[in-house]
């Protein structure tokens, strides 16, 4: 890992190849943070997200923020390395997202409880959306931020949500109840709840032309498919 100066403008960013798992302070299934450390994922604590890693079982390997939710800060910097960005322009979840670059976040505890947490969670994935990937994972569903074509399997009856984050036009899907063809989708204007999958292939093309940043939202049950799209 490459040393992250605390000055945003100045920071160095962190790359890991790893799967990396951004954990909040809101609910999640301990569970489930337990499955990505075993398929070897970096956890970072969203300043007080790490207090909620550390009751499910887990030390982040980085904790990020701006510090004021984090309970004893001084035990912290003893157990793990703790970096301390004082700026209040962006969230804990943001600041955590331009320190670290990986191939796929996984961002627990982030949405599902209180609502402008969930809000902020949701405006740092339109922001970041499209140069990286982004699954924000609650109790009930993981939803994969997108920009461009997606392809996975789900068994017949699943449910697939396509919620766009800006402006998105689809060129064609297979494998869905109701195709997209055709279609464009944007804030206020169309969303796509409650579709579902006819069994096996589903694949969803979008106007390369007309990038938009779009929430591919599943079963929780399913986010080992999401996970696989990025070779995970």
């Amino acid at each position: 890992m490459q040393s992250l100066n605390a000055d945003h403008d100045d920071a160095v960013p962190i790359w890991t190849d790893r799967l990396l798992v951004v954990v909040g302070g809101g609910g999640f299934d301990p569970a489930v943070l337990r499955d990505l450390v075993g398929r070897g994922a970096l956890v970072v604590g969203a300043d007080g997200g790490a207090d909620a890693a550390l009751l499910a079982g887990v030390v982040p390997e980085l904790v990020i923020g701006d510090l004021d939710s984090l309970e004893d800060v001084e035990a912290w910097r003893e157990r793990t390395r703790v970096v301390a960005i004082d700026e209040q322009d962006t969230t804990d979840f943001e600041k955590c997202l331009y320190s670290v670059s990986a191939p796929l976040t996984v961002a627990l505890g982030m949405t599902g409880g209180r609502f402008d947490h969930t809000l902020a969670a949701l405006h740092s994935v339109t922001l970041h959306g499209a140069s990286r990937r982004i699954v924000l994972v609650d109790a009930v569903d993981a939803a994969m931020a997108l920009s461009g074509a997606a392809e996975l399997d789900l068994p017949a009856g699943t449910r697939v949500s396509i919620h766009p984050l800006s402006t998105v036009c689809f060129l064609r899907s297979e494998g869905l109840r109701y195709q997209l063809d055709g279609l464009t989708l944007a804030p206020g204007l169309r969303t796509g709840t409650s579709n579902q999958a006819n069994g096996g292939r589903v694949r969803i093309v979008t106007d390369p032309s007309q990038p938009g940043v779009y929430l591919l939202i599943l079963p929780l049950a399913h986010l080992p498919q999401l996970l696989s799209m990025s070779g995970f």
